[in-house]
């Protein structure tokens, strides 16, 4: 009985490989469609990109599409979920990563929007194409609507914070909203590459609006703080 068993271990563990393999094959798959997709939105914009862009730009065949997503709107769909993921992971690790202290959690969550790896022109115009789309797609409002409130909501919680600590006398939810309105305008003007803009420059714009709403925490911003990643 013990030899039956030693000799089924070996081939159960074999289809367990099997069975991970061919996950984290889909998975790969699933990523190279929807980087695929970024790059067609990228390139062509919304109403121009198609499934065969896609299968075409993944390097894989058009069943492999159809396949993984039956439907364009259900790729588009996972990959505006796959960005809004990654930016969420994003600003929260930069909000983790800065403390407990609520000027520094702020100050990091402006210069995490000029990250290299997600201010780029070949994402923000990804943004830019789905934005469009939005007011007239109701998946995409829901979507979009939960993430943008939640990130919304923490700049409020700052910036209340910051109100408490130093006496500043503003509304924390109007400061919060025109500080946002503020970084996707940047974005806006990084995608469509007007009037010089860079990276650098609009972080330093952006963290020339906080010296300007909060004096009392940002005095002034050095050059070294200043630096994107």
């Amino acid at each position: 009985m013990d030899t039956l068993m030693k000799s089924a271990l070996p081939k159960e563990a074999a289809q367990d490989n099997e069975k991970r393999g061919r996950k984290a094959s889909k998975e790969v798959r699933r990523l190279q469609l929807i980087e695929a997709t970024i790059d067609s939105l990228a390139k062509r914009g919304y109403s121009e990109t198609t499934m065969a862009d896609v299968a075409d730009g993944a390097g894989l065949s058009r069943g492999i599409v159809n396949f993984h997503f039956e439907s364009k709107e259900k790729l588009l769909v996972a990959t505006l979920q796959h960005m809004y993921d990654e930016y969420s992971a994003h600003w929260r690790a930069a909000l983790l990563k800065a403390g407990d202290d609520p000027a520094r959690q702020l100050r990091a969550l402006v210069a995490a929007d000029f990250d290299r790896s997600i201010s780029n022109k070949r994402k923000l115009a990804a943004w830019c194409a789905f934005w469009g789309e939005a007011k007239s797609r109701p998946t995409y409002q829901a979507l979009c609507g939960a993430r943008d409130a939640a990130y919304q909501n923490v700049f409020i919680d700052l910036c209340r914070k910051l109100k408490e600590e130093a006496g500043y006398d503003f509304d924390p939810q109007g400061t919060a909203l025109a500080l946002s309105a503020m970084l996707e305008g940047l974005w806006l003007r990084l995608m469509m590459g007007t009037e010089d803009v860079t990276r650098e420059s609009a972080l330093q714009a952006a963290f020339e609006f906080l010296s300007l709403a909060f004096p009392k925490h940002y005095p002034g911003q050095t050059r070294s703080e200043r630096n994107v990643g």
